[in-house]
């Protein structure tokens, strides 16, 4: 048997984290046993899918390069199928037109309740109970599926363990409404999972009460079941639902923050499942790695210092040239103008020091945009004989090699001629330099922008020392 896993996101909305986790795990398994892995776009709810968000889920996931074997396969393009499909059930009296108005079934909801019963459809419409009735003119009928009326489906959980659901507490499922038959979520997959032969159905937990009604559709269809695993939720470092306000946000909006598309990799994969006490591993360890065994029953924990460690992780092993080619475009869309010393040059001092792409290139900017010192840092660090040792630095420094050791070396000159400690130097030329009090080595710094631009600055920012 080959392996086939799929993703299969929805396109009312961008691809999010949970799913995106869904979806590396999927991934995973099939490619761990040498299998294929499906992207499939579920956009049969016309109203809400956009051409706007399934370019976002294929976005995210070539982002995360979580390449697929087929597809993207969209659910619009197998209406005719779906028909076929339920023409078949129909025919077999599996399936059944149903013509109950909303306002009949509302009425029959409030009764049950009122009952302290379970709400649910009640059958009204299958063969058997409508025997003699006139379907009501002007109602267009949605399609049932005829649920078995004794037994339980079960299943062994990949995850979960087993599991099993009397069918007595399962009514008569939608599978298609209007004119065009269009297929509800829980018929529609099936028939795409037999289709494309999914072996193993990988989602969250949220879809562990569908999966009984699609086991009875599975069965009505005469198709083999594949297994399945429901994997834990993700929640908010709260314990509650993740949400926007956690960080629950689209993909390709982790990209827009600055995050590297291995460290959020890596953090999903961390999310749910382990390899002894191994935080940071390479795809394709991962892949190596994984296995259902290892997959939490317990819900896990979004944490998004975790995720900022990793990151920081790994910028601090990204290639310097790659590193540039993501910042720049930062650089310049914060007012940046890249000229002046290589951004690789200045990627290498810098990465060390950031946590995200954002942060690195507003570090940067340092060098790429021209120093404006508020006056209150002005008048905090420009002060006594620090001035005087930054007019003397200004004198000397066309006299030697531009360079870090000469520039410490003149630094410490200084320190010792005029009875200061180096933040009393270093500090002040850093405000005066760069508008900052805080930056990395300040001979590196000086070094990289370079003798020209330090002595105009210098100057600039003295002249304004009263």
């Amino acid at each position: 048997m080959t392996v086939r896993t799929r993703i299969a996101p929805s396109p009312t909305g961008m691809l999010h984290l949970g799913t995106a986790r869904t979806a590396l795990f999927s991934w995973a398994y099939a490619r761990h046993h040498g299998g294929q892995f499906v992207l499939r776009i579920e956009d049969t709810d016309l109203e809400r899918s956009t051409e706007e968000a399934v370019q976002a889920i294929l976005d995210s996931m070539k982002w995360l390069d979580l390449d697929y074997d087929e597809g993207p396969i969209r659910q619009t393009e197998r209406f005719p199928r779906y028909r076929e499909a339920i023409e078949r059930l129909l025919a077999e009296g599996k399936a059944y037109r149903c013509y109950a108005t909303v306002e009949e079934l509302d009425e029959m909801r409030q009764q049950q309740m009122a009952r302290n019963e379970k709400p649910r459809y009640d059958g009204r419409w299958r063969p058997e109970n409508a025997r003699g009735r006139t379907p009501p003119p002007g109602v267009n009928p949605v399609i049932r599926f005829r649920n078995p009326d004794d037994g339980e489906v079960a299943w062994n959980d990949l995850v979960k363990g087993p599991i099993s659901i009397a069918n007595a507490e399962l009514d008569d499922l939608v599978i298609a409404r209007g004119a065009d038959w269009v297929p509800t979520y829980n018929f529609a997959v099936v028939v795409d999972d037999i289709d494309m032969r999914i072996t193993h159905v990988l989602r969250g937990d949220d879809h562990v009460n569908n999966t009984p009604r699609q086991i009875n559709i599975y069965k009505a269809l005469g198709a083999e079941l594949p297994k399945f695993g429901h994997l834990p939720m993700i929640l908010g470092p709260d314990g509650q639902k993740l949400s926007k306000r956690h960080g629950a946000v689209s993909v390709m909006q982790y990209e827009e923050d600055g995050f590297l598309p291995e460290a959020l990799f890596n953090y999903l994969a961390r999310l749910g499942w382990s390899h002894g006490d191994d935080e940071k591993f390479t795809r394709a360890q991962f892949v190596e790695w994984f296995d259902l065994d290892h997959v939490n029953r317990a819900p896990a924990q979004y944490n998004l210092d975790k995720l900022l460690w990793l990151n920081s992780e790994y910028m601090k092993e990204a290639d310097d040239a790659r590193l540039a080619r993501l910042v720049a475009p930062r650089i310049e869309s914060r007012g940046g103008l890249i000229a002046g010393p290589a951004l690789e040059r200045v990627v290498a001092l810098l990465k060390e020091r950031a946590k995200t792409l954002n942060e690195l290139a507003d570090e940067a900017l340092l060098f790429y945009r021209p120093a404006t010192p508020s006056d209150a840092l002005i008048a905090q660090h420009l002060t006594g004989k620090s001035i005087d040792a930054l007019r003397a630095f200004a004198e000397r420094a066309g006299a030697i090699a531009w360079e870090r050791t000469a520039l410490s070396a003149l630094l410490k000159q200084l320190v010792a001629e005029f009875a200061l400690k180096m933040p009393q130097v270093a500090v002040p030329l850093r405000v005066a330099v760069t508008g900052r009090a805080q930056t990395p080595s300040i001979d590196a710094v000086l070094e990289l922008i370079g003798r020209d631009a330090v002595l105009e600055r210098l100057d600039k920012a003295l002249a304004r020392v009263r």
